[in-house]
């Protein structure tokens, strides 16, 4: 029918969630990757840290080997997001980022911590158990991020 406009379709607004780690170079990386991947019809989902890096290099091939492509990710600090205090929920995946920041930035929205630890917490002693560690970790939080965000409620 030509002249009537289609009535809109009743469109919820997604969840909105800020990963943050140190750098943005590991933990948070993986968090936002396996949230996009699981439940992108439900969250609209970043990542930043105080400070940003390279994303490991280590993790890009591990994950990426193990059929995660994040090539094309960027770390990221708070600069790069105008409206960093504008998110439903920050989830700090560092305990001392989160001790050191949580703070003096005015984060608007629901605050917690889940952490994961840092690479300089990985015990290994060779190649191989490098990239167990890396697949432990990323295991780890790919679990997480399909119990706690199954639903917005569980966040």
């Amino acid at each position: 029918m030509f002249g009537k406009k289609k009535p809109k379709e009743n469109v919820e607004k997604k969840v909105s969630v800020l990963f943050v780690d140190e750098n943005n170079d590991l933990q948070s990386q993986i968090a936002e990757y396996f949230l996009v991947r699981f439940y992108s019809d439900i969250y609209e989902v970043r990542s930043a840290g105080p400070k940003h890096d390279f994303i490991d290099c280590d993790l890009i091939s591990v994950m990426y080997q193990n059929g995660h492509d994040i090539r094309k990710a960027a770390s990221k600090d708070f600069n790069a997001y105008s409206m960093l205090t504008e998110y439903d929920h920050v989830v700090f995946l560092q305990q001392e980022t989160y001790d050191r920041i949580h703070e003096a930035i005015p984060f608007k929205g629901k605050q917690t911590v889940k952490d994961f630890g840092k690479r300089s917490d990985f015990k290994a002693t060779d190649d191989m158990e490098l990239v167990q560690c890396y697949l432990d970790l990323m295991d780890n939080v790919a679990q997480w991020i399909k119990e706690t965000f199954s639903s917005p409620e569980n966040i």
